[in-house]
């Protein structure tokens, strides 16, 4: 007899799944990364990002989500009322007690017969929701379960954050495998107790630890998760087109993908940061969504999350046949992405409340 096998670290469900159908949305208004260093910095210094996406007075993170999730129905081509359970991920709902995920519910039409709940796990909350997603449809529990990582991110005026903290997001709508684009090959996390990001109760921006948020806190969560997965897997980097990794700035994932063996050009097409900034919650399933407006059928995709407090999700991903049927029935991320009206400092700390009338 076979001895049973205690030590796989890799999530794995009983009926295999994978994504059906995807949405992007980044919000139109950008704000130049030099915009911030001339008012802070008097425009001296370098920038982590050429500019970021910038919500509108009209926009939180529902609003977003409803479009993202829209956009994903439109690829999965399936009824609102199949889906068994919407989840979203994000540090930024619009109220402190009220869920988004019921509004979002309701606006796609899912309502009433379904799941609906928050994630919070800082910038992995969406990639938390995936998993979560997994499980349903993999246990058979429901065919069909819509998960969501979007944000608009704060950070402090001057902070070395507000030159990154970007809104969007992305929205995965996670079925069979038999009916999916994308099937999930497993999924691995990697948790620690590392206070590298922090915002408390009633606190209006986070706090952060400086170079400590990249080693112990990003670093090695990234290269935890993807490391032993890929040995799970029994993969190795070069089996891979594509990888994704959070984007806090351009160069962390870039750092990461050297350390773990993969190389610039299989990092490129998701690197979205630079363009549009870190969107937290939904930064590595964005670039996922990128990836897949350009993704072959037989290929392999890697995406790693980061959550401060700290925590790493990595999903391993086989492009199938249906991708290319269902790519053009929504908006790419580049279309959002290339839609942009570029505002300046003055306009963003209006937009952004961040001057107090009262």
């Amino acid at each position: 007899m076979t001895e049973k096998r205690t030590d796989f670290k890799m999530l794995k469900p009983s009926r295999p799944v994978g994504i059906i159908g995807y949405g992007a949305y980044v919000p139109r208004y950008r704000l130049p990364a030099k915009e911030v260093s001339r008012i802070w910095r008097g425009g001296s210094g370098g920038e982590p990002i050429k500019e970021k996406s910038v919500p509108g007075i009209d926009e939180d993170v529902v609003t977003m989500s409803v479009e993202a999730g829209r956009n994903a129905l439109a690829r999965a081509g399936i009824q609102p009322e199949e889906i068994r359970a919407v989840w979203v991920g994000s540090e930024s709902h619009p109220y402190a007690v009220k869920p988004t995920s019921t509004i979002v519910a309701e606006a796609l039409g899912v309502t009433p017969y379904t799941q609906a709940g928050d994630f919070e796990f800082a910038c992995k909350a969406g990639t938390e929701a995936m998993a979560a997603a997994m499980g349903l449809v993999g246990s058979s529990m429901g065919d069909y379960a819509l998960a969501v990582g979007m944000d608009t991110a704060q950070a402090k005026p001057g902070d070395a954050l507000e030159y990154t903290a970007a809104a969007g997001g992305a929205a995965m709508l996670i079925g069979p495998a038999e009916d999916a684009l994308a099937e999930i090959e497993g999924a691995l996390s990697f948790v620690t107790d590392t206070p590298d990001f922090w915002r408390r109760e009633n606190q209006k921006y986070p706090e952060h630890g400086g170079r400590f948020t990249g080693q112990p806190a990003y670093f090695k969560h990234i290269t935890g998760s993807v490391s032993r997965l890929l040995e799970e897997l029994d993969r190795k980097p070069e089996d891979y087109a594509a990888v994704v990794f959070h984007q806090p700035n351009s160069k962390f994932p870039r750092r990461a993908a050297r350390e773990l063996g993969f190389t610039s050009q299989q990092l490129e097409t998701g690197l979205l940061s630079p363009r549009i900034g870190n969107t937290y919650s939904g930064s590595a399933m964005i670039g996922l969504t990128a990836v897949l407006d350009r993704a072959q059928p037989g290929e392999l995709i890697l995406m790693a999350s980061f959550g401060s407090g700290a925590g790493s999700d990595a999903i391993s991903f086989l492009v199938t046949d249906r991708i290319i049927a269902r790519r053009g029935r929504a908006l790419s991320t580049e279309d959002y992405i290339s839609r942009r009206t570029e505002i300046d400092y003055a306009q963003y700390v209006r937009i952004r409340g961040k001057i107090a009338l009262k």
